[in-house]
């Protein structure tokens, strides 16, 4: 192995970036995200996220998470609303799922740690973005895989819905390294340790 493959594989962070609601919700029961668009100033809190993608070189999402991006983005039709057209993402689905036409997706089934050399190596050496939903990051965690979660938190509550990360995480395994404001939202950076 040269030094080059394996300085990669160490400089390589797998980062949870994400919003949630006061009461830890990524998504309503419908997998619906419209909570998050209704908050006031939502846009400006994303000015920041530019600078956050410019150290990404792959993003992984499992097939809800995709699915509502091609529906919201109406990406079938618009394949330029691809947001990440030049990184390679990958989404995990059990499920045969449409392409976006231009983008670098590729589909992968079974188990994450099976696909995790071909992740960590798309990223070239920066970091990876775990998109969503909370189960593919909990793999993620399970593997040992997972070193910083980046919560926006909403001043936002809803009934029931999807869990951020529906794994049992205590804080000998969380340490906090930043918190700032964002508009309405509360950015937390926790960096996670291994098991």
């Amino acid at each position: 192995m040269s030094d080059v493959t394996s300085s990669v594989k160490f400089m390589t962070r797998v980062i949870f970036n994400t919003a949630t609601t006061l009461n830890g919700f990524l998504a309503d029961d419908e997998d619906s995200l419209s909570w998050l668009f209704a908050v006031p100033g939502a846009e400006s809190a994303e000015n920041d996220f530019g600078s956050f993608l410019e150290g990404i070189g792959s993003l992984v999402m499992g097939s809800t998470t995709y699915e509502w991006i091609l529906e919201h983005e109406k990406l079938p039709e618009h394949p330029d609303r691809w947001a990440y057209a030049s990184t390679p993402s990958f989404v995990f689905s059990s499920r045969t799922l449409p392409a976006v036409e231009g983008a670098d997706i590729r589909f992968r089934s079974g188990e994450l740690t099976a696909a995790w050399e071909e992740i960590r190596d798309a990223a070239g050496g920066r970091d990876v973005w775990v998109v969503g939903g909370g189960d593919l990051v909990g793999q993620f965690t399970d593997a040992g895989l997972l070193d910083e979660i980046r919560v926006s938190v909403a001043p936002v509550t809803l009934v029931s819905g999807r869990a951020l990360l529906p794994r049992r995480l205590e804080s000998d395994r969380l340490r906090l390294e930043s918190v700032r404001q964002a508009g309405q939202f509360a950015e937390l950076v926790y960096s996670v340790r291994p098991a």
